[in-house]
């Protein structure tokens, strides 16, 4: 599963990657979002396409994988169902955290695309409201197979998207769920880059253009 990532870029960049419209918050560069945290989603709204900030973790009672969802989930949940029929999301990103063992220990990595750019990861968002009837705005980012960069780490991985499957995923009038699940799969276009980062790429409370520069593997490493 995936806990850890960052959306290290400039808001024109992010604008003109995925060709967002409006942006309906005060954007800034993420560079280590954790579960719980809001995190920057693009959603097709009022015949535009918006980035907004959700909750990143689905609260209700039924969504036993709040943060990431599997396809084996979105298949047999009724909800999750609903939800890729009418509620879909791009999650933008440039890069997920792991760590990765050395013998008794172990350090923390980057998996990043060969050429460092952005990418859009399936997601789902869905507005609950809460005790005081408040809207709560919260997503969920979808799994899928892992690849081979991916497996030494975990035996799934975030579904990331084409830019032609961003478009279907975003299109509205798109709402046949054997049309959508195809595009959660196993990304295998390209190998992914790995390289160490500071631990402190762990911490919640750290979020600092510090956690996606490379160290040295000496400052890496930490004792189990």
């Amino acid at each position: 599963m995936c806990k850890r990532y960052s959306l290290a870029a400039d808001l024109d960049e992010v604008r003109d990657h995925f060709g967002i419209q409006r942006v309906m918050y005060y954007y800034k560069n993420r560079y280590n979002i954790s579960p719980t945290q809001h995190a920057p989603i693009i959603l097709y709204e009022d015949g535009e396409r918006i980035m907004d900030e959700y909750r990143w973790g689905f609260i209700p009672f039924w969504g036993k994988d709040a943060v990431n969802a599997d396809l084996m989930s979105v298949s047999e949940n009724v909800t999750y169902r609903k939800m890729v029929e009418q509620r879909r999301c791009v999650i933008p990103c440039n890069g997920f955290y792991y760590w990765r063992q050395d013998g008794k220990r172990r350090y923390a990595v980057r998996v990043v695309m060969p050429d460092r750019s952005m990418f859009g990861i399936a997601g789902l968002y869905e507005v609950w409201k809460d005790t005081r009837k408040q809207p709560l705005r919260t997503c969920t980012m979808l799994m899928s197979d892992a690849n081979m960069t991916i497996r030494e780490f975990d035996h799934r991985m975030p579904a990331i998207l084409t830019p032609d499957q961003i478009d279907a995923w975003l299109d509205p009038k798109m709402t046949e769920m054997h049309r959508m699940l195809p595009m959660i799969r196993s990304f295998q276009e390209t190998l992914m880059d790995v390289y160490p980062v500071t631990p402190l790429a762990f911490n919640d409370n750290h979020d600092s253009l510090e956690c996606v520069k490379e160290v040295d593997m000496q400052r890496a490493l930490v004792k189990n």
